[in-house]
């Protein structure tokens, strides 16, 4: 099967892809809990002298060629001096929900892969950013500042491309892939076909008697052979395809699953001060907008959580005096909910003095700025009103877009 220029303009030049992937999600997660561990092997999994396998494990770890899935009674013959822990699921949910909240920042179309994977088409955002380069690297310094742990991410032209690019540098890595089909091709030529999709031990071991061991082998080779080796010529036509990097570049995403759109904080010390944790909020608030604002929809309630230095939540929820989508709008509400937890100079009604985190959003998002959701004939002044607000908003989230605010 050959490949021209062509072929590659459309199925690969469409659009831009990007794949991330946290580095060591679970070991890194445990290590914001326990900085001591820095530096030291972590295992996360079952214990030591139990039957059952690593979840994954430090990098520390695995250079003693311990591994994801390997039995936990094996990893400890490697590496004796590890520190074994057993999953914390709660927390990783945690601040997974975190990082894909982030992911929301650079593109509406994301795919979870997993807890700690996902794929992003920034195609339609790249803009914002100047270039593919400025987009990745802002996404993992965000990751890195907001939530403490490190991804590696890839940019390319499809799916199997950026998801081959995010592991070339790995930990903390970024690779920008080619997009043109020659420097693809001859990228991809001297790796191991390992590396491609659907390609597993079984394969490689298939392939290795005929001498075909690198994506440039499975280039060269003739389909009818490689059809006659495998046994299937679907098999060994979307197997040569890979090798020379076409493949799908959709990203699956569900915008029917947002309900809500919502940010939390949490403080690095817990916070005493009402004005510094009414401004935290406010700043919030801003990024919700913005958020919601990349498509049209007007919500109808406001929530607000805040969380003590016990752990104890409170929250909050008041709906709007009409379907808002504005900065004004949603300040007030929030400030309003606030007032209702902390008033002026008394404590908050909570168990502790101090905060630990605050978080605000919107629910019950409607695609009309009415109740029922149909368009009003005629417009009144309140609605007038409205749209100048949004007109406001927008204007101004331009202008955070080019970084000029």
């Amino acid at each position: 099967m050959n490949y021209n220029k062509w072929d590659f303009a459309i199925i690969c030049c469409v659009a831009t892809i990007l794949h991330v992937d946290m580095d060591a999600f679970f070991a890194s997660v445990e290590l914001l809990h326990h900085p001591e561990w820095r530096g030291k092997p972590v295992i996360v999994g079952s214990g030591p002298h139990e039957r059952g396998v690593v979840s994954t494990c430090s990098y520390e770890a695995r250079r003693f060629g311990v591994h994801s899935a390997m039995p936990s009674r094996t990893a400890y013959q490697c590496c004796p001096q590890a520190i074994f822990v057993r999953p914390h699921m709660k927390l990783y949910k945690e601040v997974s929900d975190k990082v894909f909240d982030i992911f929301s920042h650079y593109s509406p179309y994301v795919e979870a892969v997993s807890i700690d994977e996902a794929f992003l088409d920034i195609s339609g955002t790249i803009h914002l950013f100047g270039s593919a380069q400025k987009l990745g690297e802002a996404l993992r310094a965000e990751i890195r500042e907001k939530c403490g742990v490190t991804c590696s991410v890839g940019i390319a032209p499809n799916r199997l491309l950026a998801k081959i690019g995010s592991e070339q540098n790995k930990p903390d890595g970024f690779t920008i892939m080619p997009f043109d089909p020659d420097g693809i091709a001859k990228f991809l030529a001297v790796k191991p076909i390992g590396i491609l999709w659907g390609v597993g031990r079984n394969t490689v071991e298939a392939l290795k008697p005929y001498g075909i061991t690198l994506c440039g082998d499975l280039q060269r080779v003739d389909a009818e052979k490689l059809a006659t080796i495998l046994g299937s010529k679907v098999a060994a036509e979307s197997l040569k395809a890979y090798a020379f990097g076409v493949s799908s570049s959709e990203v699956a995403w569900q915008p029917e699953s947002e309900k809500s759109v919502s940010r939390e904080y949490t403080f690095d010390v817990d916070e005493e001060n009402r004005e510094v944790v009414r401004q935290r909020l406010l700043k919030i608030v801003a990024e919700v907008g913005r958020r919601f604002r990349r498509e049209l929809r007007w919500a109808t309630t406001a929530k607000l959580k805040f969380r003590d230095a016990s752990f104890a939540t409170i929250t909050r929820q008041i709906p709007f005096d009409t379907p808002a989508r504005d900065d004004i709008a949603f300040r007030t509400k929030a400030l309003e909910l606030f007032d209702s937890v902390w008033p002026k100079e008394k404590p908050a009604r909570l168990g502790s003095l101090a905060i630990r985190l605050i978080g605000f959003g919107v629910t019950n998002i409607q695609l009309q700025p009415d109740g029922d959701n149909q368009l009003a004939l005629f417009a009144s002044k309140d609605d007038k009103e409205r749209e100048r607000r949004e007109r406001l908003s927008e204007t101004l989230d331009a202008l955070h877009n080019q970084g000029l605010i």
